[in-house]
């Protein structure tokens, strides 16, 4: 395997991906991407509101995730993308598997999930949001991503990454 010029971290709400691929990006010297500041202010109002968004509100949210982050990626500087990425149909738009762009799957339980959401201040997805990000997470199979145990300290996890993705 080459070195990836992306690195997608995937998973539901609370497990860490902001924190770890802003800590990896740092790193690498890569630049860091969050995918919830792509969202159009209309999905960021219907999740504040409690209403899960669905197939048609993601469609041009990862179209333009596509277009600003990844591909500028692969043509110039790479990147670190936190991306809930919770479908197969998403991961696929946003060309995990294709040469260059790599997914980490961090895994968690409901349980310690909403314990963390619940701390988490001045964000729009809420606890109780939990339940349909799980309904809707479709697990990548280990051939498409790593999968890294959410539970574990930033740091370490970020060394699993650099370890799985061959990077220094």
């Amino acid at each position: 395997m080459s070195a990836p010029r992306v690195i997608v971290l995937m998973g539901v709400a609370g497990t860490g991906k902001t924190t770890v691929g802003a800590l990896l990006a740092m790193r690498l010297g890569w630049r860091f991407h969050d995918a919830d500041d792509f969202h159009p202010p209309g999905n960021i109002e219907k999740m504040a509101g409690g209403i899960p968004l669905d197939d048609g509100d993601r469609k041009p949210w990862l179209a333009r995730l596509r277009r600003e982050a990844i591909d500028t990626a692969l043509s110039g500087d790479p990147v670190v993308l936190a991306c809930s990425a919770l479908k197969a149909s998403y991961r696929k738009a946003l060309g995990i598997g294709e040469p260059g762009i790599v997914a980490v799957f961090l895994e968690c339980d409901p349980a310690t999930l909403s314990a963390r959401l619940e701390v988490r201040a001045a964000h729009y997805m809420r606890p109780e949001m939990l339940t349909s990000q799980f309904e809707a997470l479709e697990v990548p199979s280990p051939t498409e991503a790593f999968h890294i145990p959410a539970t574990l300290p930033p740091e370490d996890i970020v060394n699993r990454i650099v370890a799985a993705t061959l990077l220094p």
